[in-house]
């Protein structure tokens, strides 16, 4: 395989690790605003209000998370067509693969996603219910 190739390989899996690396901080980032503001809620002068405010943050990471997971999947098909040709253009724009994976959408509600934020979400249900019977 030339050098070239490699390297135009190396620099789509760099972007795959960096798209894998953000949702991985943005799942982190997630966990501990939520304790956090759960951590804030459990004082006795705290209303319940405050709590929904950590629903915020968790739906925009929500979808942030799925927008990083969309484009490490579009990276994926590039490196799969690259790897697999003769020659290359060392592009790396995925804007032709759309077409080949889930939509930005569909890739929000995809089953690791709402594994990981749908628990969270009725964690935060939960404690709105709970702390007014405190």
């Amino acid at each position: 395989m030339e050098e070239h190739k490699i390297k135009h390989l190396e620099f789509i899996q760099q972007a795959i690790t960096r798209m894998a690396s953000n949702s991985f901080f943005l799942k982190g980032w997630s966990v501990t605003l939520v304790v956090g503001i759960l951590a804030f809620a459990n004082a006795k002068d705290m209303d319940e209000k405050y709590v929904v405010i950590a629903l915020i943050p968790t739906i925009i990471f929500w979808f942030l998370d799925g927008y990083f997971l969309h484009q490490e999947k579009l990276f994926r098909k590039l490196y799969d067509k690259v790897r697999v040709k003769e020659d290359t253009d060392y592009s790396m724009d995925t804007s032709g693969y759309k077409n080949e994976i889930n939509s930005w959408f569909k890739v929000c509600f995809s089953i690791t996603l709402r594994m990981f934020y749908i628990p969270i979400i009725l964690v935060i249900v939960l404690a709105t219910w709970i702390l007014p019977i405190l």
